[in-house]
């Protein structure tokens, strides 16, 4: 049985993930690609795309979730996701137990005593008119349940029945009220009935494979996978981890040369390649980890070695007579860089402050050690 190391692992996974250069796809396409997009705020999204996609704009985005080709709900783990809606109508479905464990867990305390049949029920009848805004229908549900929270009835409704967030929220720069459609509304068609798990590690395995069983566990929330895999194991590859344990894969999959060069990325604040595993030491050291919950990563040679937020003054506008507004791109950095690298970075620096900070009087980059 081969043994593949991290490096070989490193490659294999930025491959399929579209790291390694950035292609001509349309957004549309990568998402389905990567089976989705981590999406809890607008603005990662839109830099997870521009890291994968040549000439990528937020205008593109936000075109898909009018269109309804892509829509943004609670998916995978528990987390809000934009994926593709055909991808929705079985996604959803297929991790319908695991939310139903992800909401107890998170709200439980809020439908303690209740029959969630009935919430769902309820929060169905409110919905058939139209979306409706978050508090507007954690209100409604709390006139039926008195003395219940409105905000853990309103997200129980994200575990028990299927919804969607349609836009203007999930788009670039748009904060406010999250409001609720139900999904077959939206989308105009019902979801599968019957989907396969077999088709959910198998879309996994050719977005983020080679992997373990633990590791498709992690990345969709869902248990005993290891049933599903063995049922595959005659159409799969079987490799073994540096640590012993046995990753699998598709035979048709890429897994270029450890060799391989990788460019510098500025990727999105949890981007799909940074959570899409259990073991994440093929692109990054576990004390690097929990940086990452909170603050977006620099990977140079495909390894995470920094941190970079974008800072811009605060304070009057422009045009309120408030003075230049320069963007500094901050970057933090876990080891020093070589001169090669610092021109590399500064160079991807730039084209990232094009997309996030068009309208600014100017640029800059900021390179700096970690604070302790």
């Amino acid at each position: 049985m081969t043994t593949l190391d991290r490096r070989a692992l490193n490659r294999a996974t930025l491959a399929r993930q579209s790291l390694l250069e950035r292609g001509d796809d349309t957004a549309l396409a990568v998402v389905r690609r990567l089976v989705g997009l981590q999406a809890q705020d607008p603005e990662p999204p839109c830099f997870g795309l521009w890291s994968r996609i040549e000439g990528f704009r937020a205008d593109d985005l936000a075109g898909l979730l009018h269109s309804r080709d892509l829509v943004r709900a609670t998916l995978l783990r528990g987390t809000q996701h934009l994926v593709a809606a055909d991808d929705y109508l079985w996604l959803r479905p297929v991790l319908q137990p695991m939310l139903l464990r992800w909401q107890r867990g998170a709200f439980g305390k809020a439908t303690a005593g209740l029959d969630t049949g009935e919430l769902a029920d309820a929060a169905r009848g409110l919905l058939t008119a139209g979306p409706v805004p978050r508090p507007e229908l954690g209100r409604a549900l709390a006139d039926r349940w008195p003395g219940r929270d409105p905000v853990g009835l309103a997200r129980s409704v994200q575990g028990l029945l299927p919804v969607l967030h349609p836009p203007p929220d999930g788009t670039w720069g748009r904060r406010g009220t999250t409001p609720f459609a139900l999904a077959e509304q939206w989308l105009g068609r019902p979801l599968e009935d019957d989907p396969s798990l077999d088709d959910l590690v198998l879309r996994y395995l050719a977005a983020f494979g080679p992997a373990s069983v633990r590791d498709v566990q992690a990345w969709s929330g869902a248990t005993r996978l290891g049933a599903v895999v063995n049922r595959l194991r005659p159409r799969l590859c079987v490799f073994r981890g540096e640590d012993g344990r046995e990753l699998f894969d598709l035979p048709d999959a890429p897994r270029p040369d450890p060799g391989t060069p990788a460019p510098v990325r500025f990727l999105a604040l949890l981007d799909n390649v940074l959570v899409g595993h259990h073991d994440r030491s093929r692109i990054v050291e576990d004390d690097r980890r929990p940086y990452l919950v909170v603050e977006a990563p620099l990977t140079v040679d495909g390894f995470v070695r920094g941190l970079w937020r974008l800072e811009r003054p605060r304070g009057r506008s422009r045009a309120e007579g408030g003075g230049k507004d320069r963007a500094v791109l901050d970057v933090r950095l876990f080891t020093p860089l070589t001169p090669a690298e610092e021109e590399a970075v500064a160079e991807e620096g730039e084209r990232l402050l094009g997309l996030a900070a068009a309208d600014a009087d100017g640029h800059g980059l900021r390179l700096r050690p970690l604070d302790p």
